[in-house]
C-alpha cells in the first residue's frame, strides 16, 4: 500500500470515528435533554393535579356555603313571618 493511500484511509478513518463521536455526543445531550423535560413534566403535572384538587375543594365549600346562605334565609323568611304574626296579635291586644 502506498503511503498516500494509507494517509487517505487514515484520515477517512479518523474523520469516521470522530463523527461516530460527535454524533454519540449529541445523542447523550438529548438524552439529557429529555430526562430534564420528563422532569419538568413529571413536576407539572403533579402541579396541575394539585391545583385540580384544591379546585374541587373551593368548588366542594362554595356549594356548602351556599346551600347554608338559602338555609339561612329561609330561617329569616320564617322568622320574619312569625315575628309579623306575633306584632300583629299585640297589636289586637292593645286594640281591645
Amino acid at each position: 500500500m502506498t503511503p498516500v493511500r494509507e494517509k487517505q484511509e487514515t484520515d477517512s478513518l479518523t474523520s469516521l470515528e470522530e463523527r461516530i463521536n460527535r454524533a454519540i455526543e449529541h445523542m447523550a445531550r438529548l438524552r439529557e435533554e429529555r430526562d430534564s423535560l420528563s422532569r419538568q413534566l413529571e413536576a407539572m403535572t403533579a402541579e396541575r393535579d394539585a391545583a385540580r384538587r384544591e379546585t374541587a375543594e373551593a368548588e366542594s365549600r362554595n356549594q356548602k356555603a351556599a346551600h347554608e346562605i338559602e338555609e339561612l334565609r329561609s330561617e329569616r323568611k320564617q322568622v320574619r313571618g312569625r315575628i309579623e304574626k306575633l306584632l300583629g296579635q299585640m297589636d289586637l291586644l292593645s286594640a281591645s
